[in-house]
């Protein structure tokens, strides 16, 4: 399933910092987390899908590279993050 406007718009509102912000290391992380979970989902019934697999390794990298940057800079917010979007680290 593809990401519609009104649910990425209620993903912004939920992680977003202050009224105007959108592209916030909380937001895109966010997003990514849904796309990558909705990936695996798919993953699960197309196992041999390589072309989503490639799509979904290359969000998981960008990702993390959010994260270690969100952590090398602030790690208060970056615990905040991955507690409330229930990532393991």
């Amino acid at each position: 399933m593809a990401l519609t406007k009104e649910l990425k718009a209620q993903i912004i509102k939920e992680y977003q910092l202050d009224e105007k912000d959108t592209g916030s290391v909380e937001v895109q992380v966010a997003l990514l987390t849904y796309e990558i979970n909705e990936l695996n989902a798919h993953l699960q019934v197309h196992p041999k899908d390589f072309h989503s697999k490639r799509g979904l390794f290359m969000k998981i990298g960008h990702r993390r590279s959010l994260l270690g940057y969100l952590r090398d800079n602030d790690v208060e917010r970056y615990q905040a993050l991955i507690q409330k979007l229930g990532l393991r680290r």
